[in-house]
This record gives structure tokens, C-alpha cells and sequence, in this order.
């Protein structure tokens, strides 16, 4: 016996999944072209806005466990993106540093978002559906990261 609740496509999760993973995969090629992963092109966005992070706050904004973000800034590390170097005041925070290699990333990176857009409007959708969609999906996760 079959149930509804359980069907794929009666799922929440999975349109969510699915669309992250697709919308991944769109990036990559612009991406491709810096030599970054989507997940480094993450940790960049956020030390652009704000350089000079712990760990902690990185994995934080990321929804990451610090044992997952670790291996990805220690390869950024040997990429020359990021410096990584123990707090003065704290001993135990380690704190993440961007290389003028990493800064210089940003103006290369400044035109893919709105290519990614531009990609996703080629669809059935408008910009303000996007706008929606993103609102809508940032009110879950404040919702679901308390």
C-alpha cells in the first residue's frame, strides 16, 4: 500500500534539494573560470562583506559544522585565498584572513549573480518571483536555525 505522505513528489524538502543542487550547477561554469568550488565562492562572499572572521562565524552563516568548513579553508589556504591564524586576545579562535589573491577574486566575481539570474529568467520566471523564493526560503532558514 502506497502513501501519499511518503511520495517524492509530495515532499517539501525535495523541490528544495533538487533546486539547490540545479541551481549549483549553474554557477559552476562561472565559477570554473575564478578556479573556485561554489562552496569556497560561499566563504568568499562572506569574508568580502566582512574579512577577519572566526571559524565558528564562517560555519555559522554557512549552516556548517566547524569540522566540515575546516578541510575546505585549509584547501583555500593552500590555494592562497585565505590566511588562517589564532586569535591575540583568544588563543582558541582561529581566525580566517583573506590574501590579496582572495580580494582580488571580488571584482572577477562581481557579474555572476546577475548571470545566474539572467540564466534563471530564460525559464518561465520573473524577477520578482525570485525575489519571493528567496524571501520565502530566508523566513524557513531563520526559522529552522534557531
Amino acid at each position: 500500500m502506497a502513501y501519499d505522505q511518503l511520495k517524492l513528489e509530495n515532499q517539501l524538502c525535495f523541490p528544495v534539494y533538487a533546486a539547490s543542487r540545479l541551481i549549483t550547477r549553474e554557477y559552476q561554469p562561472l565559477l570554473d573560470e575564478l578556479g573556485i568550488t561554489y562552496p569556497q565562492y560561499l566563504v568568499l562572499m562572506i569574508l568580502w562583506e566582512k574579512d577577519q572572521l572566526p571559524v565558528n562565524d564562517i560555519a555559522k552563516k554557512l549552516v556548517l559544522n566547524t569540522n566540515t568548513i575546516t578541510p575546505l579553508l585549509k584547501r583555500m589556504e593552500q590555494q592562497g585565498l585565505v590566511e588562517r591564524r589564532r586569535s591575540e586576545e583568544d588563543e582558541r579562535k582561529v581566525l580566517v584572513y583573506l590574501t590579496e589573491k582572495g580580494k582580488q577574486l571580488q571584482e572577477q566575481a562581481a557579474p555572476i549573480p546577475e548571470q545566474l539570474v539572467s540564466q534563471l529568467l530564460k525559464g518561465n520566471l520573473k524577477a520578482e518571483d525570485l525575489i519571493r523564493l528567496k524571501d520565502q526560503l530566508t523566513i524557513i532558514i531563520n526559522f529552522l536555525s534557531k
